[in-house]
């Protein structure tokens, strides 16, 4: 019986497969396939379920099934889901991600299925519907939070009636492609840029420019960034994770992040910060914190022995003790119990110092030594872990207290001398250094020659210097301290030297300050055995001395006090600091700043025409208005058609001249060559005029035209006594002797009238000249020689004694030698007389040619020699 129904079994199988082969399918394969297909959304994504007909639970094969989707009966895509035998019977799921917002067009998704390569009979769709756009929202996706980088798709919905124009994201560059879905659906795709928690609006326009378009708004961001997770325990009870957020999500307004420690929710408002309740024991353990929003998830993780990564509490009810000058006592208690069996190490912060560390099992007191007496200090205490040391625990609350007053520190003394007086300055001692209110100051004072007659003063508390007017020939010690209700403080002495000449002559140098200050620099100094000292003041300003000491070492120095003042000129000198008195090494003068110099600097301009040269001049300008180093002076001269300047490069010049100037108004401006440029300017205006001049000429020419005409009247008028004066008549030579010789023969350049009586001839006397000499100290040699080489034959020169002087070359006298009368003895022949007197001014006008290019000179003979008298035969 049971082998008769196996064998009915397989001929009704035969049977089926027969019948399934006639009409060209397997029958049992036609019938399988899905069923119950469901399709579900979540913003753009959409999941696919279906089950298997119960046709496919005889099958042990493997089913394919396809699915395909289209948007607005379009086909945009497809895709194959292959179910195992052993799965056939279960429900399916698919799951896909349109570009487009679903609210856009119509999704439609069928399935089939495959087996053994034939389609089944069985085809399963649904279809998602869209937006009619018949109510308020035209674009889509509304408040979507989407991710900074992505492509994204909008869509608009144009109502019936109106025509599309166009689609925007509100403040994007990007670039964007704008499709067509249907006749009244069309898409905008582009890139998205992150923007910090705003929503941004994503725009429809139609041409009826309808107001305002159609809209919605999304935000734009990132999925959680937290890294560097960190776990400790603070109170070996708990555990405490902290990490770093990473970057900004930018939409925690729309999906703020969510964190959870090992499963366990973080409700801490502190960012970065979750805790959990634990018991802390020894060993390693692994702590995972989770991160999520809207656009992702992140997970991260830290594996650590909390009882090597203790954070401590700050202590409490910090305690001031005993205080003194010097050191005060601080206590403190822990408020977690377990913090007393630790061995810790704490850090004590006291303002104004370094601080300092101690250690100790339980730590909870100290004491603070190294104080300034009369000082306000607060003061804070953290602790952490000696073994195994993991961080500083928190601060705890500051405590303040104030030491006990002592003695003042030495006062700090320098002086400054002026003219008549010496002035002793010191400065104000600090907070720090007085260990009190100072009630004042003493001022003693003795020459080093006689210290028994020592000089004192009392000085008031808010005065910081005293003048002395001491005797600038000898030396002095000065000695100041400073006083306060607890006592005096050390002295400070400083000796003032002898006013010697080479201080106050030493040469001042300039200098230009920088950035608010001055570089200075020197040589070192031997005889520097104390170091140097800076001091500086401002020159035209009645204010204070200011120094700086500095030790031996240090020869270079950058002073930027506070008080500096652009413009203003300061002076400042370099000191050497002896086992005597300060010895000066160096004065300069300069300004921190230059700046300009006001207008109208130059006091009294004004000008003087000389033909037609104009002399501009003015007063020197004093150093007080003077607010930068002046290295020159510029005159500017205009009229109406050109300008020109003169310069000149030395300061101490007042006065400049402009040259070659034409007829007209001309104005004259003078400006200071300064390093901030030209500054001080100063005008002037005058007219050239040449007529003055011409003027002043012909009165000059006038006044000199009367005088000559004045002195000739005179000379005409008084002609007589002036020749007497002059030219005063010459004696008579004697003659007496001169015609022993009778005349061998005659001149041949003097003319002789035979109808008169023979006449005497003589020779003209020549003057002796020694060679290389000067006649008379102004006669040259070669003058000289053109006179002898003149001297007529048969003129005979003898010498004879003369001791007379000659007020001229050859004076300009007239020789008339009478032969008869009384001059001439009795009973000596025949008269004779010389047809010619004899005029030496003819030599003497033949000498002067030679002498046209010289002054006049006077010629004094040694030797003349008289005439020898001859008879003519």
């Amino acid at each position: 019986m049971r082998r008769i129904k196996v064998i009915m079994r397989w001929v009704l199988v035969l049977l089926l497969v027969r019948l399934s082969q006639q009409d060209g399918h397997p029958t049992g394969v036609s019938q399988c396939g899905p069923q119950n297909l469901t399709v579900s959304q979540t913003n753009q994504m959409v999941l696919v379920k279906w089950e298997d007909d119960t046709s496919c639970s005889a099958l042990n094969v493997s089913i394919l099934y396809k699915l395909t989707v289209l948007i607005e009966n379009k086909e945009v895509h497809s895709d194959e889901v292959s179910v195992a035998p052993d799965d056939i019977g279960s429900t399916h799921s698919w799951s896909w991600t349109s570009h487009l917002p679903l609210e856009c067009a119509s999704h439609t998704f069928r399935l089939k299925s495959q087996i053994n390569n034939q389609m089944s009979q069985l085809e399963q769709e649904k279809t998602l519907h869209g937006e009619t756009g018949s109510g308020m929202e035209k674009v889509f996706p509304q408040d979507a939070v989407l991710e900074a980088g992505s492509i994204a798709t909008f869509c608009c919905i144009v109502p019936e009636g109106e025509h599309f124009l166009n689609m925007e994201l509100e403040h994007s560059k990007r670039n964007k492609n704008i499709t067509k879905i249907s006749e009244q659906r069309y898409a905008m795709t582009l890139q998205l840029e992150p923007v910090r928690d705003v929503c941004v609006a994503v725009l429809c326009h139609t041409r009826e420019l309808r107001y305002p378009p159609y809209g919605s708004c999304v935000y734009i961001g990132y999925p959680p960034d937290d890294r560097d997770l960190r776990c400790e325990t603070r109170d070996l009870e708990s555990v405490e994770c902290l990490w770093n957020e990473g970057r900004d999500t930018l939409v925690k307004l729309k999906s703020p992040t969510v964190y959870q420690l090992d499963g366990s929710p973080c409700k801490s408002t502190w960012k970065g910060r979750c805790s959990k309740k634990l018991n802390v024991e020894g060993g390693e353990k692994t702590w995972t914190l989770t991160a999520w929003n809207k656009l992702g998830k992140v997970e991260i993780q830290d594996t650590a022995d909390l009882t090597r990564r203790v954070h401590m509490f700050a202590p409490h009810e910090l305690k001031i003790g005993e205080v003194n000058a010097r050191n005060a006592s601080l206590t403190w208690r822990w408020t977690v119990q377990q913090y007393n069996n630790l061995n810790l190490t704490c850090q004590i912060n006291i303002s104004d110092t370094e601080g300092y560390i101690n250690h100790g099992v339980g730590l909870n007191a100290t004491v603070l030594t190294g104080l300034r007496p009369n000082w306000k200090y607060e003061v804070k205490v953290r602790c952490g872990t000696a073994q195994h040391f993991w961080k500083w625990g928190d601060w705890s609350q500051s405590v303040s207290f104030r030491t006990e007053g002592q003695i003042p520190d030495a006062l700090d003394v320098w002086m400054k001398e002026e003219e008549n007086q010496t002035e002793i300055a010191w400065k104000m001692l600090l907070d720090n250094q007085s260990h009190g209110d100072i009630t004042g100051y003493e001022v003693t004072w003795t020459r080093t020659s006689d210290l028994n007659q020592l000089k004192k003063t009392k000085v008031d508390p808010g005065i910081h210097r005293y003048p002395l007017s001491l005797d600038t020939s000898g030396e002095y010690v000065v000695t100041i301290t400073a006083m306060n209700k607890h006592g005096s403080s050390p002295p400070s002495t400083i000796i003032i030297p002898v006013r010697s000449p080479e201080k106050t002559s030493m040469k001042t140098f300039k200098i230009t300050g920088s950035n608010g200050g001055f570089d200075l620099s020197w040589s070192r100094k031997s005889e520097a055995s104390c170091g140097y000292i800076v001091e500086w003041f401002p020159v035209f300003r009645d204010e204070p001395v200011d120094w700086l000491k500095l030790p031996p070492s240090q020869t270079s120095v950058r002073i930027t006090p506070k008080n500096f003042r652009d413009g203003q000129r300061y002076s400042l000198s370099i000191y050497a600091c002896t086992r005597t008195s300060p010895l000066l090494l160096e004065k300069k003068e300069g300004y921190v700043t230059e700046t300009r110099i006001q207008g109208e600097l130059f006091k009294s301009l004004r000008y003087k025409q000389q033909g037609s040269n104009v002399e501009i001049s003015w007063d020197p300008v004093p150093l007080r208005e003077q607010t930068a180093f002046i290295s020159g002076y510029v005159l500017y001269c205009r009229n109406k058609t050109e300008v020109f300047s003169v310069t000149t490069d030395n300061p101490e010049h007042t006065r400049l001249t402009v040259g070659n100037l034409t007829r007209g108004s001309y104005i004259f401006t003078v400006v200071a060559q300064t390093a901030v440029g030209e500054c001080g300017n100063t005008t002037i205006t005058a007219t050239i005029n040449f007529e003055s001049s011409f003027i002043s000429i012909f009165v000059s020419l006038g006044a000199v035209f009367t005088l000559l005409l004045l002195i000739t009247v005179f000379c005409f008028r008084y002609w007589a006594c002036i020749k007497e004066k002059v030219y005063p008549q010459i004696p008579k030579p004697d003659m007496a002797d001169w015609f022993t010789t009778p005349v061998e023969n005659l001149n041949p350049h003097h003319h002789t009238d035979l109808s008169r009586p023979a006449e005497e001839i003589m020779d003209v006397p020549e003057l002796h000249y020694k060679s290389g000499e000067l006649l008379n100290n102004n006669t040259y040699q070669e003058d000289m020689a053109l006179i002898s080489s003149q001297t007529p034959p048969r003129y005979k020169n003898h010498p004879v004694q003369h001791t007379g002087d000659v007020s001229s070359v050859f004076p300009n006298l007239t020789y008339n030698l009478p032969m008869g009368g009384e001059d001439r003895p009795p009973g000596s022949g025949p008269k004779q007389r010389l047809n010619s007197e004899y005029q030496p001014q003819i030599l003497a006008e033949i000498f002067r040619q030679n002498q046209t290019d010289r002054d006049p000179v006077t010629c004094v003979s040694e030797y003349i020699m008289a005439p020898q008298p001859s008879l003519s035969q």
